[in-house]
């Protein structure tokens, strides 16, 4: 409660101290606040701004990044070694000694343990001093172990008993179990730190939106061109033809359409005049106006809307959480094994006691290094985003995957998500004594004079059909009702039932079949000629053919399915029982759209949102679950967590399919590896000796190890033959 608070009143204050004093926070654990980069004392994750900015610091990814490639160059080179050596040592070249092999792999190894690896042994070391055991406390304790057991092994030989010595009195080291550890876990750290970047990109095309300067009227009548952070409440502004508007307000003077497609999603231009509200960040079409700013900085819609996206980004816990949890018991149960092993082989243990001691307790230790813990879910999560990439279904990050497998409601955008998002002309319907493709020439030739977003479905279908163009004359527009021009000396008029009963042109006998075709959701353009009804036509936004399949199948599912739009009712409703759609909201904003995912997450509902515009980058980012389609703005795609590339709805279902097998693998993967520390860990400590007279060396545990890591693998590669 405290850290909404805190994050409230930097938003309300347009946070006057955030360039100068930052604030830091964990994503998986926002409690944690700092006044400086760092690392999460809990959980050992990467510390982000609580607040968006301008230009983002991607020093760790770098750093990480240059650990990995290194650090892999290093390691594959020790682990073929390595692995030819145990397995094929008649491949090794003549004269290259076992001891030699183990000092290269030493010289290799070890930069990539010290180095490599130094900021999990820094993250290990602080979750002990806070008591705070976590993931990066397996490893660092884990790969420690391997790479102090292989030297002391390297270079002290004679410290461990005649039983773990061969040939020359060596005694087998483990320098590429620690490399290869580090590698892998360098890894999961660049990709982690890719997919939080990409989060934070959203925020960035979200920032660049907003235009940075505005024409201000001053009180003389001139215009000045002023920075949009002195814009201020009540100052009146000048928007010109083609310009963004600076803040949201009102229409004092001048009529124009605007492009408020970035907050409605709806591809028509919304007509604007005096006393009609302007959206910051929207885009004016050719006419001129005059507006009254009312809404300034952090009030804007597109402040909240930023600010709705960076806190819902925050409130999302990874999957990894889980293994960090299980860790925090699992790390001090090992180590205290490890102890007790330790104890009652010194004190009961035959003699050397303690070379026994020393040996038992180190088994314990490499048996239970956490690579196939570590492993289990990115691995999984590796080739089931890799399977889900080829079938068109991008994941962000692992939280989605974990999260879509459990939703119960999927909220949808109607617009370029169950339709296609552009409109068509879809009916003709001339009277019977006019020719259908002269009737659609008169009517094209006049709408190509006018700038209403409708005339161009009317062009797009007649160029469909090769339709020649004709000269119009004494072209007018009439506002909100139509346009009237002279075409072969003949009058035209296009437009709604207003401009033909404005023109006293009866058309009564027609309305019904209209009347059909807008409850379908269309839009009639009604046509006189010689100001005599001569017919009418329908543009309407289809809906896409895999719609209805995609519904079916989630219906299937035991989903429950919700639109949100902000078209109207009737359209909406109409969209709505074609496809069997359980709910519908008409109507919303951005804002809203949010309010309504968050209520039926109140109402213990595991949300999925599936969008295509801006509008819906706060619902996107606040949902459990956010789906882009691909064929929508770069904010949406941004802002979700799972991009269909198709902009097709059948992807939730091959997700969700993905979901659910990716989610089983990684619960097989964490069982097979708790199994194998249950079993290995006392087998390890000695258990079978005194029945059986069986020692685990620290060689077979690390061969155990590494099974289990190669057992982990195998299992994750079978995603890639999973059917979606």
């Amino acid at each position: 409660m405290m850290k909404n608070s805190q994050e409230k009143n930097c938003i309300d204050t347009t946070c006057d101290t955030y360039a100068s004093h930052t604030q830091y926070t964990c994503p998986m654990h926002p409690e944690i606040i700092q006044n400086h980069v760092g690392s999460c004392p809990k959980c050992g994750m990467a510390l982000e701004p609580m607040m968006p900015q301008q230009t983002e610091d991607d020093t760790e990814l770098k750093n990480m990044t240059k650990r990995f490639w290194i650090s892999i160059a290093l390691a594959i080179p020790v682990f073929i070694l390595a692995m030819t050596a145990d397995m094929m040592p008649s491949l090794l070249p003549d004269g290259l000694s076992m001891k030699t092999v183990y000092w290269v792999e030493f010289i290799l190894a070890t930069p990539v343990v010290l180095w490599g690896g130094w900021p999990f042994f820094v993250r290990g070391v602080n979750s002990v001093k806070s008591w705070n055991l976590n993931m990066f406390t397996l490893i660092s304790l884990g790969v420690f172990v391997a790479w102090v057991y292989s030297i002391v092994a390297l270079f002290f030989p004679h410290v461990f008993p005649p039983k773990m010595q061969f040939e020359g009195g060596l005694v087998h080291v483990y320098f590429e179990s620690a490399a290869v550890i580090i590698a892998l876990v360098l890894l999961g750290q660049v990709l982690e730190l890719r997919a939080r970047s990409n989060t934070n990109e959203a925020i960035q095309t979200l920032l660049s939106l907003s235009p940075d300067t505005a024409w201000r009227i001053n009180d003389d009548g001139n215009e000045e061109e002023v920075s949009i952070e002195d814009v201020q409440k009540g100052d009146k502004l000048h928007i010109r033809p083609g310009e963004k508007i600076p803040v949201d307000g009102v229409v004092n003077e001048g009529e124009s359409y605007v492009d408020e497609s970035m907050v409605t999603g709806e591809p028509i231009a919304v007509k604007k005049g005096q006393g009609d509200l302007l959206i910051g960040a929207t885009v004016n079409g050719t006419g001129s106006l005059i507006m009254e700013a009312q809404k300034v900085g952090s009030e804007t819609m597109l402040s909240q809307i930023i600010e709705m996206v960076a806190l819902a980004g925050r409130s999302r816990a990874p999957i990894q959480k889980l293994a960090d949890k299980v860790s925090g018991y699992f790390v001090p149960f090992v180590v205290a094994v490890a102890v007790v092993a330790f104890m009652i082989w010194f004190l009961f243990g035959p003699e050397p006691r303690l070379a026994y001691a020393i040996v038992n307790a180190v088994a314990v230790l490499i048996i239970a290094c956490p690579c196939a813990l570590g492993l289990a879910t990115p691995i999984s999560i590796m080739v089931g985003t890799g399977k889900g990439a080829i079938n068109g279904v991008l994941i962000k990050d692992a939280t989605s995957l974990e999260q879509l497998e459990k939703i119960t409601t999927l909220v949808v955008d109607k617009t370029g998500t169950l339709t296609e998002g552009k409109p068509k002309l879809k009916e003709i319907k001339p009277i019977e004594n006019i020719e259908e493709n002269k009737f659609l020439q008169l009517v094209t030739t006049l709408e190509y004079s006018s700038e209403h977003p409708i005339a161009k479905a009317i062009i797009e279908g007649a160029l469909d059909r090769e339709v020649p163009l004709l000269k119009v004359e004494n072209f007018n527009s009439h506002s909100g009702k139509g346009i009237t021009g002279q075409i072969e000396d003949k009058e035209v008029a296009v437009g709604n039932l207003k401009l033909l009963h404005s023109l006293d042109i009866d058309v009564n006998m027609v309305q019904d079949e209209a009347q059909k075709l807008q409850d379908k959701g269309a839009t009639v353009i009604f046509v006189a000629i010689d100001k005599v009804f001569s017919g009418f036509l329908a543009v309407s936004d289809p809906i896409k053919e895999t719609s209805h399949e995609a519904i079916k199948a989630l219906h299937r599912k035991g989903l429950k399915i919700v639109m949100l739009t902000g078209d109207t009712e009737n359209t909406a409703k109409v969209v709505a029982s074609k496809l069997d759609i359980d709910e519908v909201h008409a109507d919303v904003l951005p804002d809203q759209k949010a309010q309504v995912v968050k209520q039926l997450q109140e109402k213990g509902e595991v949300v999925a949102m599936a969008g295509d515009g801006i509008n819906d980058a706060p619902a996107l980012a606040g949902a459990d679950v956010g789906i882009a389609m691909g064929t929508g703005t770069d904010v949406a795609m941004q802002s979700a967590s799972v991009t269909l590339i198709k902009g097709d709805l059948v992807g939730i279902v091959k997700a969700i399919n993905l979901s659910r097998q990716t989610m089983k693998n990684i619960r097989q993967n964490l069982f097979f590896a708790f199994i194998y520390n249950s079993v290995g860990v006392p087998i390890a400590a000695g258990i079978l000796y005194p029945f059986f007279g069986l020692l685990l060396s620290p060689m077979i545990a690390a061969t155990a190890m590494s099974f289990s890591s190669v057992s982990v693998i195998a299992n994750a590669l079978r995603l890639k033959n999973v059917k979606l």
